[in-house]
């Protein structure tokens, strides 16, 4: 029995992980809010090292609808502007020689659409994450040689974990998709 119990820990735990990491990629869709999260996936040549934009720079919000990127070294702007043009942000960087400001632009209606769409079909990946660890948990279960109703009893409660954490998922899904049509 305590086999099944390490089992079933280990199992909420890779579930905890998939939703974290669901919230993480949540993180890289824009709001029409300015947010520090959005440079997470932009990262520049930094003396032969690939290094992100946060670990070089400090990022401040001025405005609710912009960012501005202060490098410590000033000889990474013209870098730094290089990759936020490059990336897929969409925006448009304005260097004043000291730092580097993006303006985010307000989203139109469509947009949202299109945003809310697309974490739609983030939230079903994180899902079938959740299910591919409960689909790995009842094969550990099975291979377990458990009594017939103890066996049934574990299959249930993995049924009930699954359950909770698909909800979980729905509800930053709901979170963010709020988030993303009430602009």
């Amino acid at each position: 029995m305590e086999e099944l119990e390490m089992a079933q820990l280990e199992a909420e735990e890779k579930m905890d992980k998939a939703i974290a990491a669901y919230e993480r990629e949540l993180t890289t869709v824009r709001t029409g809010r300015a947010n520090a999260s959005l440079l997470d996936s932009i990262s520049i040549d930094y003396y032969g090292v690939l290094t992100p934009v946060k670990q070089i720079s400090s990022i401040t919000i001025p405005e609710a609808n912009q960012i501005y990127i202060k490098p410590f070294d000033k000889s990474s702007l013209k870098a730094i502007e290089s990759a936020i043009f490059a990336s897929p942000l969409g925006l448009t960087p304005q260097s004043d020689g000291n730092g580097i400001r993006l303006i985010l632009p307000q989203m139109t209606e469509e947009r949202r659409r299109e945003l809310a769409k697309l974490v739609a079909k983030m939230s079903e990946t994180a899902k079938v994450n959740v299910r591919n660890v409960r689909r790995d948990l009842n094969d550990q279960i099975k291979k377990l040689e458990l009594p017939e109703d103890d066996e049934k009893s574990a299959l249930e409660d993995c049924q009930k974990l699954t359950d909770k954490k698909i909800e979980e998922v729905e509800a930053v899904t709901k979170k963010k998709q709020d988030e993303l049509m009430s602009m």
